[in-house]
């Protein structure tokens, strides 16, 4: 199901867009002591990691006609979504979800992992 998964990563990642900016934005703040910059960016996007780890486990119990990611689908393909009960709706939704938010969190944790990676370094070259 390809325009699913597309609208479901288009929802995800305009919500990951925001969280960047925000982790960002923290980091910049900060960025007068650089490995604290780091630790509070991979900090921050491990906690992002794990918000997408409970919205992935949530994702079986949504109802899918209120999400963002079904708005986009039946926007994308208004024929198909209206020919689907709400039942069959759900467990499409709630597994391409599921896949989806595990991906992109899977992404986030290797970000984090990186940023304290590179704090570590930055203090062992002090």
């Amino acid at each position: 199901m390809e325009p699913l998964d597309h609208a479901a990563d288009r929802s995800i990642r305009r919500a990951l867009g925001f969280t960047g900016l925000a982790i960002g934005t923290v980091m910049l703040a900060l960025s007068y002591d650089l490995p604290l910059a780091l630790r509070s960016g991979a900090d921050l996007m491990a906690l992002a990691a794990v918000v997408l780890l409970g919205m992935a486990w949530r994702s079986r119990g949504t109802d899918p006609r209120d999400s963002e990611t079904w708005a986009l689908f039946s926007a994308m393909r208004p024929e198909f979504a209206n020919t689907l009960r709400r039942t069959e709706a759900q467990r499409l939704l709630a597994a391409t979800l599921r896949r989806r938010l595990l991906w992109h969190a899977e992404r986030v944790g290797a970000a984090a992992v990186a940023l304290w990676a590179l704090m570590g370094l930055m203090l062992l070259l002090r």
